[in-house]
């Protein structure tokens, strides 16, 4: 016998019954934006929270039904897809990459890949297969919510801006040769400074040891280029508990934040900064073990800074993701105009960084590069 698969109100039946939504509520659910579209079988119980509901499904064919449903009767796609990683993951994968052929327009619906740990060696699915946006676990679920508003106003910025620039999906021989040029150099330069800087990369090591307990690097999770998130690497240069004590020093912050929008962090004379740290950043000598992230291709040599993630998710309006179109880099425009300066703002930091992404070239990279030297030695201690 066939195999019957269910259909949407059997599917909404079932899973509003465990989110709390009555039988006679699910139109007018799906009529919202908040529907999350849940394949595999999950032994996690999804986030209870009043803005999203989840319908959930075995395998990729009841999916793709339930997403046929959706647009057929009431012309809406899900405002996520949650896919869990299994062993029959290849298979699965194949199905979506077929499915997002046939329907392009749908890749604008934000897609995470859920498994119960994130570990370095998946890390590479996520690189081989571009519709997964990003990897959540049950230790993310909590801001689950968060990261679908995040995720989906970037898309929603990103198409507009697909659809401004027509030369867009088809990159012209002058920028293909110039993110050639790009990388290739990106890879020469960093190899060759961490040859060379090895010796001196051992000594800081050593030092850092000596003077405070912790870690000898400082790797955090940041937001690059398209908001692709990744581990950041430097050399520490605070306390080992400094992330924690970030909320006491909030006053002190060097920009003007008012709350109502975009927030960056930086604290002048920060005590939390150890005594070789203060020479480290003074020196930008902590930023040597990032040539690592340019190798991977997390970052560029030139570029715009990633972002700490609490910092990351309050950019999320069409003109201030306009930021992360442009690669992460260690050095780029802010660095060489505001770096170690008190008197900036927030809008002016984005600018700077809105300008770059515009103007992103090979040749304004090397203009930039040759101007990196003059605001290495900082003017103040932040």
């Amino acid at each position: 016998m066939d195999k019957i698969t269910p259909t949407l109100d059997h599917v909404v039946s079932d899973t509003v019954k465990n989110a709390g939504v009555s039988n006679g509520a699910i139109v007018k659910e799906l009529n919202t934006e908040k529907i999350v579209l849940v394949v595999g079988r999950f032994l996690q119980r999804m986030p209870s929270e009043p803005h999203l509901k989840f319908i959930m499904v075995d395998n990729v064919a009841d999916a793709e039904n339930v997403l046929a449903e959706m647009w057929q009767i009431y012309n809406k796609v899900p405002s996520a897809i949650i896919y869990r990683y299994n062993y029959g993951f290849e298979t699965g994968f194949q199905q979506w990459e077929e499915y997002f052929k046939i329907h392009p327009g749908r890749k604008q619906v934000p897609f995470f890949l859920y498994m119960e740990k994130v570990t370095g060696n998946l890390l590479s699915i996520k690189q081989n297969h571009p519709f997964i946006d990003d990897m959540i676990s049950k230790d993310t679920l909590d801001t689950l919510s968060a990261k679908i508003e995040f995720v989906g106003r970037f898309k929603k910025m990103q198409n507009n801006w697909v659809k401004e620039k027509k030369d867009t999906e088809t990159r012209t021989y002058k920028q293909r040769w110039s993110y050639f040029l790009k990388r290739a150099f990106d890879i020469t330069a960093a190899g060759t400074l961490l040859i060379l800087a090895s010796p001196v990369m051992l000594l800081i090591a050593i030092a850092i040891k000596l003077e405070s307990k912790g870690n000898i690097f400082y790797a955090s999770p940041r937001a690059g280029r398209n908001y692709k998130v990744f581990k950041f690497y430097k050399f520490r240069t605070m306390v080992a508990d400094a992330d924690k004590q970030l909320s006491k020093l909030k006053h002190l912050n060097q920009y003007d934040s008012k709350g109502d929008g975009p927030t960056f962090y930086k604290v002048s004379n920060d005590p939390r900064i150890t005594r070789l740290g203060n020479f480290l950043r003074n020196t930008s000598l902590d930023e040597l073990p990032q040539l690592y992230n340019v190798i991977k291709g997390d970052m560029s040599l030139v570029g715009n800074r990633p972002l700490p993630l609490y910092e990351a998710t309050t950019l999320t309006t069409d003109e201030w993701a306009a930021r992360f179109l442009a690669p992460a880099g260690i050095t780029g425009l802010w660095q060489i105009s505001k770096r170690g300066k008190k008197e900036m703002s927030v809008q002016e930091r984005i600018d700077l960084d809105i300008n770059y992404a515009n103007r992103n070239s090979f040749r304004y990279d090397m203009w930039l590069m040759i101007n990196t030297p003059k605001a290495l030695i900082q003017k103040d201690n932040v």
